[in-house]
């Protein structure tokens, strides 16, 4: 396989962390891949930073969003607009992949079924440090188990739009959830390659989401989103609270 992936990387005021990123990226050993990175109206030096390694790989492409959005939602869009390869992965501008990761989930897109693969990852603290916690998720997920909770690490997800077509963001809390159950809902799986294959920086300055407003915005979901009977809705419902309640014991 050498069909191209396109690498979709939002970038807000990211100067101490995106060099670190795009080198991540730089470092796959599957190399047909392009970066198209969507500056969200940066005020620091992160697109001086990114302008460099622009200049010197042409597999690297920046953007700019007309105006500041406010979150990873627009800016993924426009990446994704711009998508010239086949797959699409994901990549924030602080997190990191692990030289290995676009090789090994490539091969499990053979399976006609799969249109989606990610993989576990690793917690890694703000200044980089690993040993934190490692997230694994289930070796392969239908739209009705993802119903159930979001097992995805975001960056570590690609899609197939040979299989599925461009999918966007919706522009709207749990966007990637959104997008990945778009995509499953058309009836393929997502799996995983059962390995670590990204390092997820844990911010210190992150404020954690109202947890009363993380349970509506799930409820939302099922009922106007997905378009669940209010039945069927409180089944995944009290699976995604439980899954919920298991993860914060961790």
């Amino acid at each position: 396989m050498n069909e191209m992936v396109s690498v979709i990387m939002p970038v807000y005021n990211a100067e101490k962390y995106v060099e670190f990123a795009i080198d991540s990226v730089l470092a796959q050993s599957y190399s047909n891949w392009e970066l198209l990175i969507v500056d969200d109206c940066s005020t620091d030096l992160s697109v001086g930073l990114i302008a460099d390694y622009v200049e010197k790989d042409s597999r690297i492409r920046l953007f700019h969003t007309d105006k500041p959005s406010g979150s990873p939602c627009e800016p993924r869009n426009v990446g994704i607009r711009n998508a010239q390869g086949r797959y699409i992965a994901f990549l924030d501008s602080d997190d990191v992949w692990l030289p290995d990761k676009l090789e090994e989930q490539l091969r499990l897109f053979d399976d006609v079924s799969t249109a989606i693969v990610y993989s576990n990852y690793e917690k890694i603290s703000e200044e980089g440090e690993r040993g934190q916690r490692i997230v694994t998720a289930p070796s392969q997920v239908s739209y009705k188990e993802l119903l159930k909770g979001n097992v995805i690490g975001n960056l570590t997800g690609i899609y197939d739009t040979e299989k599925v077509g461009k999918i966007y963001c919706r522009n709207m809390h749990h966007e990637d959830y959104i997008l990945w159950l778009s995509i499953l809902k058309k009836g393929y799986v997502a799996r995983n390659t059962n390995a670590v294959h990204a390092l997820y920086r844990v911010r210190k300055q992150s404020v954690s989401a109202n947890k009363l407003s993380v349970i509506l915005w799930q409820w939302n979901i099922y009922r106007n989103i997905e378009k669940i009977g209010c039945l069927r809705a409180c089944y995944y419902f009290i699976h995604y609270a439980y899954r919920a309640l298991l993860k914060n014991k961790k």
